[in-house]
């Protein structure tokens, strides 16, 4: 049987979060330590636990033919290779930093100054969109004790909460881009596995739904909904069934978490009550 193979981060956030995307998709891992590749029990589908620089050329090398990866890694390495979706986790933010105690005006500052950087066609290109010339120093690994150490003037790293930054007394001053997880798919993926890839999109996007969206069931008069259901962003529209209770009904509905709190404001305000919140754990349009 074909299976189709995909590179996920071998350690730290982005491979926790790939792998729990794809539990949630309904696809079991046979998972040991330390492992570098692993096979699915209930899906045609092996998983290899890759270096996140290296996974831009093991698909463009058709070595894999999908996989989760950060768009920043994809933007500096990998800018020929697709985007089959946007996975909305892991999401962070390439960023210049400089020392605390400098005073920052402009991305003029970088001028003839040298940056420290695991990031450096990112970088080059950054700063020629801003007429911007420094020098850079190419860095895999720990970057922030560059300016420290007096290598140079600032940096260039990846930034998620800002908590690295802070402890080697660096600032945030440029956001050059931010970035998420992103399913990546190899140029030389065969029809075949174009049609497995297309399954697990499916399921991708069911979870995906579901992890914006709350199923919300409420008690509402018979007189008041009508204003109720106009205030319900619905798929569709919202299912009305009769209580036991003579001139009352059960709505349900689904609300997007992004707006859910003013929208339950207004559904109070309305006249709704026994309001019931349910999480989803997918959802098929």
């Amino acid at each position: 049987m074909t299976k189709i193979r995909i590179a996920v981060q071998k350690s730290g956030r982005l491979n926790e979060d790939s792998l729990a995307i794809l539990k949630d998709c309904g696809i079991s891992i046979d998972n040991g330590k330390d492992q570098l590749k692993a096979t699915s029990r209930n899906f045609p589908l092996e998983v290899f636990y890759l270096r996140n620089g290296d996974i831009p050329q093991y698909l463009r090398d058709g070595v894999v033919d999908i996989a989760i990866i950060g768009e920043n890694v994809l933007i500096e390495k990998g800018k020929d290779i697709s985007i089959a979706e946007r996975l909305n986790f892991s999401k962070c933010r390439v960023s210049l930093a400089v020392p605390k105690g400098v005073t920052y005006n402009s991305i003029k500052d970088f001028e003839g100054k040298k940056i420290a950087t695991s990031y450096p066609n990112t970088v080059k290109d950054y700063l020629a969109s801003k007429g911007v010339t420094a020098e850079l120093h190419i860095i895999n690994g720990s970057v922030e004790i560059a300016p420290n150490i007096g290598l140079a003037y600032g940096i260039c790293d990846i930034v998620s909460s800002g908590s690295t930054l802070f402890k080697n007394n660096l600032k945030e001053v440029e956001v050059m881009l931010t970035s998420e997880a992103v399913l990546a798919v190899s140029p030389t993926i065969s029809e075949e596995r174009k049609e497995l890839l297309k399954k697990i999109q499916f399921r991708i996007k069911s979870v995906l739904q579901a992890r914006q969206n709350k199923y919300v069931l409420m008690n509402a008069p018979n007189d008041k909904l009508d204003e109720i259901i106009s205030i319900l962003p619905g798929m569709r529209s919202p299912t009305v069934l009769p209580l036991a209770e003579e001139g009352w009904s059960s709505v349900h509905t689904v609300i997007n978490r992004e707006t859910f709190w003013e929208v339950i404001d207004e559904l109070k305000a309305a006249g709704a009550e026994g309001i019931l919140v349910c999480p989803i754990e997918k959802m098929v349009l």
